[in-house]
């Protein structure tokens, strides 16, 4: 059985030999756990976050970087690439587990919610579960978890505190930013399965979407992260079957609050995000390929104006 926690627990491992040359730091606590500071104390850098999002999607995808123009603006963009979809986004990419101990909270993805069946919904519509000793989870959070963080998790992952590790990066931050712009393909296949698709049928997806400037704000950080997708995030799949109808759905214009930066829509709605459209969350467009007819079908458009507003990127 492929295990997401044993492919990204290499990964972790290799995070926690070249410490010094990734710019993060590894701390183990006094129950054996060990956590990877990837931004919080330790300025990180675009290694650690392409490593990062690899352990999100438990090993079965690959990251990297290139650069392209948006409004003949040269910006930094990673490109995404994955053989097993379903598994590696819905099964570990995903922000799925709420992580709150005492005052401390997280939103967790990554391997370990695999063990611990975070949502359980998610696993049985994937079918799909990890058996693996050790739990790896990423928390995006821009403090450091103590202890009874880490024994939570162990707890609900059916492991040993000392077999924890935990990456943790705030949004604000160069890996916080590359990780989130490393959820494009992730958010068209959340948004397929919203929407009754049956994810085991896309056979490899690959996406795109520009790294948001980091900005000193973790809330307007969480809005210019989200915006990169939301308004230039495009995304490539191949699958067995389309139903036309439901994949011009996954376009986040789609959404009713679609065209102003996230961090105003956020805003208007008071800061609470059960007033925002979730339609929202969602790749700019969307390219498939159907194996069972050979077409290929598009939806959706980039934005480039969007990114302009809320990167605030202004001439030299």
């Amino acid at each position: 059985m492929l295990s997401v926690n044993e492919k990204g627990l290499e990964i972790a491992e290799e995070m926690m030999d070249w410490s010094d040359e990734l710019k993060v730091k590894t701390i183990e606590l006094s129950n054996g756990a060990k956590v990877i500071d990837c931004g919080i104390n330790v300025d990180g850098g675009y290694e650690a976050g392409l490593m990062f999002t690899d352990i999100c999607m438990g090993g079965f995808g690959v990251s990297s970087i290139t650069v392209h123009k948006v409004n003949d603006i040269p910006l930094a963009f990673v490109d995404i690439t994955t053989d097993h979809p379903a598994m590696s986004c819905l099964g570990a990419q995903k922000a799925g587990w709420r992580v709150s101990v005492d005052k401390y909270f997280a939103m967790g993805s990554g391997p370990a919610r695999a063990l611990a069946l975070k949502p359980k919904k998610t696993y049985e519509r994937i079918k799909y579960e990890d058996d693996f000793d050790y739990a790896v989870i990423a928390l995006e959070s821009n403090q450091l978890p103590d202890e009874k963080v880490l024994d939570h998790i162990a707890q609900a992952c059916h492991v040993d505190s000392a077999n924890v590790v935990a990456l943790v990066a705030p949004t604000a931050s160069i890996v916080g930013s590359v990780q989130v712009s490393g959820r494009v393909v992730e958010t068209a296949i959340f948004k397929l399965n919203e929407l009754g698709y049956d994810t085991t049928k896309i056979v490899s997806g690959t996406g795109s979407a520009p790294i948001a400037p980091v900005v000193k704000d973790d809330l307007k950080a969480m809005g210019c992260t989200n915006d990169s997708v939301i308004y230039y995030g495009s995304v490539f799949l191949t699958v067995r079957g389309v139903d036309e109808a439901l994949f011009k759905q996954v376009p986040s214009s789609t959404s009713k609050d679609y065209g102003k930066p996230f961090y105003k829509t956020f805003k208007d709605a008071g800061y609470d995000f059960f007033k925002i459209d979730a339609n929202v969350f969602a790749p700019a467009e969307i390219t498939v390929n159907d194996l069972e007819t050979g077409k290929t079908y598009h939806s959706g458009h980039l934005n480039g104006e969007v990114i302009m507003e809320s990167y605030g990127i202004s001439g030299i």
